[in-house]
């Protein structure tokens, strides 16, 4: 059997004969093979595979596996501690019937703490929706402030709900803070207490947001055409360059000129379909939309095919 060989430039196993020759591992013997020659260039490959198959007609709910998970980094020890199973014979108990191991004794309460959140986490992105990039993000924001013992006095709940929000900032995807608040336990003040002494402790910053982050979602959500999209974000984008909208939240920005785009297409919504969608009161859409009112016929592209006339548009 030939040892394991290595090409000096590309620094990876190879066949001494035939370099550039495919390998092929051959997971029973854990051998890699030249598929040119057949040598073995390497011996005792550990497979990385899983240890057994699950079919989905199995209903047993036994987990044949004997390995675990994925070792996980954010823990001590990087989650290679041992886990018990809860014990069967009579060798499992003591005299008093109270069971001898305990999965207790073998994980800290900093790694529970940890592992708790990460699955509140993982939850709260499940319920809108939001990509395993967004979540791992937020695992380590998580992490560092747990680490850094900077929010003491804080829930663990209030503070995995800010590192989500911090994530989706930073991720290019903003949430509202009521968007947040939907899947979470904790109220938006208590979110929005734990996200700014979240960036002050990680010395962190986010992007500020705009009305184009939330535009297409919000049109996707309301089922208008890709038109009235363009319209609406031309509408708010012009909106705050002229400064018409002064102290104005970038979201019921947003959703006044999705109304005003809306009125003026033949796809009208009223305030209140778009408040439900944008997280905003119907108030709050009519006084930035009085604001944008005068100025329509400078806020609309000049291509926008209008069903109904910037005059004839509801003056609220």
């Amino acid at each position: 059997m030939a040892s394991t060989s290595r090409d000096a430039h590309l620094n990876k196993v190879c066949c001494y004969s035939h370099p550039e020759a495919p390998l092929i591992e051959d997971y029973r013997a854990g051998d890699m093979i030249c598929s040119e020659c057949g040598l073995v260039v390497g011996d005792r490959v550990i497979d990385v595979g899983s240890e057994w198959r699950t079919f989905s007609n199995e209903k047993a709910g036994v987990d044949p596996s004997r390995v675990g998970g994925p070792e996980n980094p954010l823990l001590s020890g990087g989650d290679l501690s041992t886990m018990i199973g809860p014990g069967t014979g009579p060798a499992s108990f003591d005299a008093f019937g109270t069971a001898k191991y305990q999965n207790r004794r073998t994980m800290s309460s900093s790694d529970r703490a940890l592992i708790a959140a990460f699955k509140e986490i993982s939850t709260m992105a499940d319920r809108i929706n939001l990509p395993k990039t967004i979540t791992d993000r937020a695992n380590n924001l998580f992490k560092q402030v747990h680490d850094g013992k900077n929010l003491k006095g804080r829930s663990n709940d209030a503070k995995a709900s800010a590192c989500l929000y911090i994530a989706c900032r930073q991720e290019g995807v903003p949430r509202t803070f009521k968007e947040i608040c939907a899947v979470s336990k904790i109220s938006k003040k208590e979110i929005g207490r734990c996200f700014k002494l979240t960036l002050k402790a990680l010395a962190t910053s986010v992007d500020l947001i705009t009305t184009a982050d939330f535009m297409s979602r919000f049109c996707a959500n309301l089922d208008l055409p890709n038109v009235v999209q363009r319209a609406a974000t031309h509408i708010a984008r012009k909106a705050v360059e002229m400064d018409i909208v002064p102290g104005r939240s970038p979201i019921s920005v947003a959703a006044a000129a999705i109304y005003m785009a809306s009125q003026a297409s033949d796809n009208k919504k009223t305030h209140k379909e778009i408040g439900d969608i944008a997280g905003v009161a119907d108030v709050t859409i009519r006084q930035s939309y009085r604001l944008m009112y005068p100025h329509a016929a400078e806020l609309f592209p000049e291509d926008f095919n209008f069903f109904t006339p910037i005059d004839q548009l509801p003056p609220v």
